[in-house]
């Protein structure tokens, strides 16, 4: 039966992190420097890691996530194990009152994602909010600000690339699952709403099992269209982002945090590039960004919600449109069809 959830208020907040993998221990990290928070209880199967992570932190150590979460005292859990226990884990955790942070991608498929949101959704709930960490990059928070201030009166196309080289501890998943949920978040959340059709491309060269390319167009029903690239074959680590619209052309770098924007020019008076190509050169702007750690942007907006309630930033539901786009491009790419949406 589950637990009613309540808000923890101002008292020490105790948490659970389930995995201490790569994510895992910068979470582990971060959280180390919280105010009002301390991590009382780690899992995972790597056995080494444990200890060296229990012994750094004085944390209880539990070899299986699903019997930290059955034992340990908590108030909040944060869940950067593979996406294929996101599933168990997160419903044990829900069930137990607790209030989850799972990385992203929220599920595997659609329809354990499904079953989050349908949980999650009970009368007496704990809050779940999923790992979409561009979301609380400083740059991509200042575009919102100046989206919503009006800089484009109309968004008329979104492009994003992220790319880099193969990280081999990603075998349960391929690109698209892994990696494009990033982008079909951020993308849906710049153009206000959740794409009306998709379609996409994707290859298949060194991953043993799974997609390690994609190509993939995202239709709005405001006309906005979206194309992503993503893809584990870049020998560099790319992370970009644009949005035209009337006024201009925001370009942001996620990882620099550097935000310009590109101001719309006079076309009718072209300049000439060796006699003979002609450009159209707009006034480009840096904007000032406030540079910081996005997960730490991140487990702070968390931690405020298992303290005083409320919706999280990208909750249960916005985590699981995220899983139904990308599926919905795999199902585009391996049917060589566009792919509908039915609206939420």
């Amino acid at each position: 039966m589950m637990a009613g959830w309540t808000p923890a208020g101002d008292r020490e907040l105790r948490v659970g992190l389930a995995g201490i993998g790569s994510m895992g221990r910068n979470h582990l990290r971060v959280l180390g420097l919280a105010e009002g928070a301390t991590v009382v209880a780690l899992a995972d199967p790597d056995l080494d890691a444990l200890a060296a992570a229990t012994a750094a932190t004085g944390a209880q150590g539990f070899a299986e996530p699903l019997a930290l979460i059955a034992e340990a005292d908590l108030d909040a859990l944060v869940i950067a194990a593979p996406t294929t226990t996101h599933l168990p884990l997160t419903l044990a955790a829900i069930e137990r009152g607790i209030a989850v942070l799972v990385e992203k991608p929220l599920a595997a498929t659609p329809a354990e994602a499904d079953l989050i949101v349908a949980a999650a959704a009970q009368a007496g709930a704990p809050p779940v909010q999923v790992g979409h960490i561009e979301r609380f990059n400083p740059a991509v928070l200042e575009l919102g600000r100046l989206l919503d201030a009006g800089w484009l009166s109309t968004v008329f196309a979104i492009t994003s690339r992220r790319a880099g080289p193969f990280p081999a501890r990603i075998r349960d998943v391929g690109v698209t699952v892994d990696l494009a949920t990033h982008d079909v978040d951020m993308l849906s959340w710049i153009a206000g709403e959740r794409p009306a059709r998709v379609s996409a491309e994707t290859a298949q060269r060194i991953h043993a099992t799974h997609e390690d390319l994609l190509f993939g167009l995202l239709s709005f029903p405001s006309g906005t269209v979206a194309m992503l690239d993503v893809d584990w074959l870049t020998p560099v680590k790319r992370r970009q982002l644009s949005v035209v619209g009337e006024e201009g052309l925001f370009e942001l770098d996620y990882l620099t945090q550097r935000l310009t924007f590109a101001r719309a020019t006079d076309t009718t008076n072209p300049r000439l590039i060796g006699g003979y190509a002609p450009t159209f050169s707009g006034d480009v702007e840096v904007l000032p960004v406030n540079s910081g750690e996005p997960l730490a942007a991140e487990l702070d907006a968390f931690l405020r919600v298992v303290r005083t309630g409320g919706r999280p930033v990208i909750n249960a539901e916005d985590g699981r449109w995220a899983v139904v786009i990308a599926d919905a491009l795999l199902r585009a790419a391996g049917e060589r069809r566009t792919v509908e949406l039915v609206p939420a």
